[in-house]
Order: structure tokens, then sequence, then C-alpha cells
């Protein structure tokens, strides 16, 4: 689907702008020295002229050709999903292993997995040099008008940019290098389909999966921070809330916590992680309760959450506070599912509102649950 006509007016001010922006951000809110390495710079040839010139195309790497047509998707692209590639945390930074990799990724996207081409829309090298992924991808990021269609995450394959980033980051945070050249694509992304800083996710917001994470996904906050300071924009302009917009077409973690809360609401469902029939009728049932508008495809539009979430305090109890426990556990706090709100879980809940500049009260309000669920709060902008 097209977006209306700004996006060539966003795209002729990004050719002045983003380079600009992007060099004022580096070295400010960096991952901490430990893991920063001794990676490079982050290199790239874009140009007022050609604010594209950073990405690597599939020719320039070697690409074989996909094993049939690339789709292009009509629907709009709403998010950004970040990735890492469980992939060897590699101190070969050059050029050379980059596009190694993006040949070493596609084969086994197209050998292994059985896809038509690389997963991913592009994909980030430890040493900070972007890969263009799956082909055509380059050419519709210069259009900004569609999106190809991937492989990266089900359910959001035509409607979210996937990025992979290379290494794996569960205890490790990404050297400099990739963060910078990290920062650089979601700015570019987000110019041309109209996105925002906030329109950063990881991928098992949408998916039963370890990606992008644990170590990784922490830094999060800061990669929003950075992109949105490279797009000029500030956070008093971002909504105070942008939840995961998850759908009967996903699955994962999150979904499970959206069935814990639906169960805290008096409905009987599996908490698996399953977005199924049963999961789809308790939402618009929800939803209809609540006078909100009867989504279709179950989306948890932000209405839906946020009349769905109630406050959780200390020494409560139920399905609300073990599918907030099960999240923070996820997500690497380890908590135990006892459906308790103990001193444990306490704790956990502090440290993560400061990481998303909330104040640490250890009560579960709105906000708090939104940062739980992996959405974007304005604090944290």
């Amino acid at each position: 689907m097209a977006h209306d006509s700004s996006a060539l007016d966003r795209r002729t001010l990004f050719k002045a702008t983003l380079g600009a922006a992007t060099v004022a951000v580096v070295g400010t809110d960096m991952v901490a020295a430990g893991a920063a390495s001794a990676a490079p710079a982050v290199p790239g040839a874009a140009t007022a002229a050609d604010p594209f010139g950073f990405v690597v195309g599939c020719d320039e790497w070697g690409a074989r050709p996909p094993s049939s047509t690339i789709q292009l998707s009509g629907n709009v692209t709403n998010k950004i999903i970040v990735h890492h590639m469980a992939f060897p945390n590699s101190t070969d930074y050059s050029l050379d292993h980059a596009k190694q990799l993006a040949r070493d990724c596609q084969n086994l996207h197209m050998d292994t997995n059985g896809w038509a081409d690389t997963g991913q829309h592009f994909t980030v090298s430890r040493g900070g040099y972007v890969m263009e992924g799956r082909h055509r991808s380059l050419e519709t990021l210069e259009g900004g008008q569609q999106q190809v269609v991937a492989a990266h995450c089900p359910g959001e394959n035509g409607n979210a940019i996937g990025i992979e980033n290379e290494g794996t980051y569960i205890t490790e945070t990404p050297p400099r290098a990739l963060i910078d050249a990290l920062t650089k694509l979601c700015a570019t992304v987000c110019t041309q389909y109209g996105l925002h800083a906030y329109d950063i996710f990881g991928h098992w917001d949408f998916r039963d999966t370890d990606c992008p994470g644990i170590a990784f996904y922490r830094e999060f906050p800061m990669l929003r921070r950075r992109v949105q300071a490279a797009l000029g924009e500030s956070a008093s302009a971002a909504p105070a809330r942008r939840w995961p917009d998850i759908w009967r077409f996903v699955g994962g973690p999150v979904v499970r916590l959206g069935q814990y809360l639906l169960n805290s609401r008096g409905y009987q469902l599996a908490t698996d992680g399953g977005f199924g029939a049963a999961t789809l009728a308790a939402v618009q049932d929800w939803q209809a309760k609540q006078g909100l508008a009867v989504d279709p495809d179950g989306t948890f539009t932000t209405a839906t959450w946020e009349t769905l979430v109630a406050p959780v305090y200390r020494d409560g109890s139920g399905p609300a506070v073990a599918g907030l426990q099960f999240l923070l556990n996820h997500k690497g706090y380890a908590l135990s599912e006892t459906g308790a709100y103990d001193d444990a879980t306490q704790t956990a809940v502090k440290q993560l509102q400061r990481l998303h500049g909330l104040r640490p009260t250890g009560k579960v309000d709105t906000t708090t649950w939104c940062a739980v669920a992996g959405g974007t709060v304005r604090e944290a902008l």
C-alpha cells in the first residue's frame, strides 16, 4: 500500500540531514566499554546525493539469484524488528568477512530452511557493514512505498522490516560499530517509511524465540534514543505508550502474557503462547465488552492492552502476576512463576523501571506493563 505524498518530502529532507544527524549521536549512549571491543568506526559511503550508499547490495556481496520470484507486500510497513543471528561473535571486522557472512546466511536460509532467498531485509556485521539481505530490499527502501515480503518473523513478514545483527547476545552486548551502523540503518528505514524510534521491536515480541538475546534487548532503550536523535525528533512528540500490536498470525511470550491477562479478567485460556481460536475469541469478546472496535484478527490495539491491564502491587497474586513473572524471567530477570508478587518480583520490576526511565516504585501500572510487554514508553526516549 502506498504512503501519502509526504513520503517524497521526507526523502528529500533525509538526503540533506541524515548524515549530520547520525554523526551527532555517535559517541552518545554507547554500550558498555567492555562490550565495545576494538571494532572500527562505522563504515559507509553514504553521501547527500546517495543516502543509501552505506548499504552493500546483493550484487556487491555476490548473492545467489532467488529460487522464486520476490514478492512485494500490499501492507503498510509499521515497524522494525531487530534480530541477532545466533552466529559466533567474530573479531573479523572486515568488509570481506561481512560479505562472506551475507553469503553464509543466504546459503543457510535457502539450502537448509528452504526459503526463496535470505530471510531478512538487511544484515549488520560486527564490523559495522550493512548488507542487503533479501533481493529488492534496498530498491524498495529507496522507494519508501512498499516492502519486500520477507521470512524473518511469521505474521510480520509483510509489514515489518527485519534486521539481522551478526553475533549472539545472550550475555554479551554488540560492539560499537554494529550499534552505530544499526542506528543509521534504523533511522534510514524510519525516514523512508514514515516510522519512528518507538516503532522498533525485538524478534521475541512477536515470536517464541531467544532472539534478539537478553543482553542486546536491554540495549533497546538506548538504541531507540539514538535513532530518535538521528531523526531529529523529541520524546514529547512520541505517544505515551507504543504497545506491541500482536495478532492472530503471531505467537510467543507476549501472546502468552496476553493470555495471562485475559485469564485475570475471567477467561480460561491455556497460557501456551499460541494465538489460536480460543485466544482470538477471548480478545474479541473482551473488545466487545469494553465497547472497543472488535478486530477480525484479534489485534491487541492500544485500547485493548490498556483496558486489559490492571495495577499490580506488592503482595498481589493471580494470573496477571504469573504473566508478569513469566515475561520478566524470559527477559533474564530469573524469577519463579509463582503467581505471588514477592520480593524478587518487586526487585525485578524496579530494575526494569529504571531501564526504561520510570520511577522505580515496584508498582506495575499501565506504563510499566507496556515496558514489560516489550513496548516503548515515552519516559525511555
